[in-house]
């Protein structure tokens, strides 16, 4: 069974829920992470959520999201779940976002997650997983960033601006500091650069 490690609002564990039950009207905080994907010319993977996705299903959004599961490295778990999302091997995975969270809702369901935000680089390219991922797009950072539709996922667009703060292209953002994770993902914290 995968799983979502429950939150308290402080960012500390207080449990686990099955992860294909936990998503309703009354999502409970829990911790999650989000990842760009960049190839060696510098281009962003976009994905689109498979259209039978309870939620926020057929929406554009960043390389891929999930759930560290108990005791794995956040590292680790982006590095699964792209491999199991897009076929991808990933090179490098850097913490850039810390502390990103947010709460979205979508025909009645809810997302309240606390969610720090990767920037990764891929020795492969991608073979999508149809339960996952129904369409995939690469495009330059610059492209993304100025044509960003509003039907885009509500945390791509939220962590957009956060990391258009950061700096103008990808390779200025700074790594984040892994103190300022949440308590329960600093208990992740493994270095896989």
């Amino acid at each position: 069974m995968e799983h979502v490690i429950l939150l308290d609002e402080s960012g500390e564990a207080r449990g686990l829920a099955d992860k294909h039950v936990v998503h309703t009207d009354a999502t409970p905080l829990h911790l999650a992470f989000s990842c760009y994907i960049f190839d060696s010319a510098g281009r962003f993977l976009i994905s689109r959520r498979a259209r039978h996705k309870k939620t926020w299903p057929g929406i554009w959004t960043n390389s891929v999201c999930g759930h560290p599961q108990q005791g794995e490295p956040l590292a680790d778990a982006v590095r699964r779940r792209a491999a199991y999302e897009l076929g991808m091997t990933l090179r490098t995975v850097r913490l850039i976002l810390p502390a990103f969270r947010y709460r979205a809702e979508l025909d009645g369901v809810v997302e309240n997650e606390m969610c720090p935000v990767f920037h990764a680089t891929a020795d492969t390219g991608p073979r999508p997983n149809p339960d996952e991922v129904d369409a995939i797009r690469w495009q330059p950072w610059a492209d993304f960033v100025r044509d960003l539709p509003a039907t885009y996922s509500p945390w791509c667009r939220l962590q957009i601006e956060q990391l258009n703060a950061l700096g103008p292209t990808p390779d200025s953002w700074p790594t984040g500091d892994p103190a300022l994770l949440p308590p329960a993902a600093r208990a992740l914290v493994q270095d896989h650069s």
